[in-house]
């Protein structure tokens, strides 16, 4: 189907362009959202009268999002979750989870808005773009950990997984200096050979 593109389109174009893109696309995404108008005759000469209406409202859209995204860009934002030993979180945190905290903390993010290739399954520091607008991006933090104090660590530069670990083996190495070091498997005391 044939669009006029009426803002930005990731991976389609910019505004004014006419595009061919698949129906379904066109039909479900593009024209419900008043993203674009059916290249037709009538829409071309309606979109020429109207374009410097259009320009204008897209650019103020574009400053509102920037400004918006001045508060966001660079916030770094904290998600207690359960996790195993290994980092693995039980679950994952998803487009919603980033949207619904940053919700939290006074911002204002749509679920779509977050973009997220895959949801995050392991603890850690995460780096989340955020679209505004077509033109505005920003980057959030997500310090992802199972409690308060981890994330505390986590956020001075630990990786609280390898330091873990490292705890258990000097531990482990310290209860082997013990037994050995008290004679392990030797009998003290005064026995009678027969």
């Amino acid at each position: 189907m044939k669009l006029i593109l009426l803002e930005r389109v990731e991976g389609w174009g910019a505004l004014g362009d006419v595009v061919n893109v698949k129906d379904g696309f066109a039909r479900n995404y593009l024209l419900p959202r008043h993203k674009a108008l059916r290249a037709t005759k009538a829409n071309e000469k309606v979109f020429e009268a109207q374009r410097a209406e259009i320009e204008a409202r897209n650019a103020k859209a574009k400053e509102a999002a920037a400004k918006g995204g001045e508060k966001l860009d660079g916030e770094s934002y904290i998600l207690i979750r359960q996790a195993g030993e290994s980092g693995q979180l039980y679950g994952s945190v998803s487009g919603r989870d980033v949207a619904d905290s940053i919700q939290e903390h006074g911002g204002k993010v749509e679920r779509a808005a977050v973009v997220l290739d895959k949801p995050i399954k392991t603890l850690g520091l995460h780096e989340v773009k955020i679209r505004l607008h077509p033109e505005v991006t920003v980057t959030v933090t997500l310090n992802i950990a199972r409690s308060q104090d981890e994330a505390e660590r986590q956020a001075r530069g630990e990786n609280v997984i390898t330091s873990q670990f490292e705890e258990d083996r000097l531990a482990d190495q310290e209860a082997q200096a013990d037994l050995l070091e008290g004679g392990a498997g030797s009998i003290q005391g005064d026995y009678v050979e027969a």
